[in-house]
């Protein structure tokens, strides 16, 4: 598919996880993917890696005005770059509970800041920002890490207010249980960490985790120029997790 030739893409968090995943998708569909990670140690092919911390303005600055130096415009924002803390309302000091916010909700206001005069440029342009099942449904022990994706998906329905008058679309993607290195760490911490991954793929209606590269085409259908009317919208792709009960009524 070339439905993204001679677009512009910016990816944060582009070089592990969802983040590879879309841009793979987005460069494979003729995009020029750019990403910004803090680890640009071996980015996929074909994708061009800016070192970027998104918790620091000037560093996500540099490299967005790298992206314009080079390219002149910005086509189409993803907002994936993220961090997680696994505990209840009592666990986690309040420092790491401010890091979530500075990476999960600041860090996707920075990136945006810096890449509105890019994107106001673009055609047909679009920011996409990565939310999550856990804004949506409550899951045991996500607590923090929920209430920052549920910010990221207010914030998607504002933002999407604010900037439709320019033609700037904006819409979020909400996976579940993403098969992803950060999924995979977590079940090796476990004392069983087969039975902890099957644990995580039987919590999906599927019964399978969600690949990343499905999110990935999420994110290319919210990103692609033949969704004009799709504005202000949260596209779902985490396997029946938050609408489907299995039991028997």
């Amino acid at each position: 598919m070339t439905d993204f030739a001679d677009r512009v893409v910016v990816v944060t968090g582009g070089n592990a996880g969802i983040g590879r995943a879309v841009a793979e998708v987005l460069r494979d569909r003729g995009a020029a993917v750019h990403i910004l990670d803090r680890d640009v140690e071996r980015p996929a092919e074909g994708v061009t890696a800016w070192r970027a911390d998104v918790t620091d303005q000037d560093e996500v600055t540099a490299a967005l005005t790298g992206i314009g130096d080079r390219e002149g415009r910005v086509d189409v924002l993803v907002n994936n770059a993220g961090v997680s803390l696994v505990g209840t309302v009592e666990d986690g000091g309040l420092e790491e509970w401010q890091r979530l916010y500075d990476v999960n909700v600041l860090g996707y206001v920075r990136t945006i800041r810096a890449a509105l005069p890019l994107l106001r440029r673009g055609v047909d342009a679009a920011i996409v920002n990565v939310s999550s099942c856990t804004a949506a449904c409550g899951l045991r022990r996500r607590v923090a890490y929920s209430a920052t994706k549920g910010a990221v998906q207010s914030m998607t329905r504002a933002l999407a207010a604010d900037l439709i008058a320019e033609r700037i679309r904006v819409n979020a993607v909400e996976p579940g249980t993403v098969d992803t290195p950060f999924m995979a760490a977590l079940a090796a911490s476990a004392p069983d960490p087969a039975a902890r991954r099957a644990g995580f793929e039987a919590r999906q209606p599927t019964g399978r985790m969600v690949e990343p590269r499905e999110v990935g085409e999420a994110v290319a259908y919210l990103a692609s120029p033949w969704a004009h009317s799709t504005v202000g919208t949260v596209l779902t792709v985490d396997g029946g997790l938050a609408a489907l009960r299995l039991t028997e009524a």
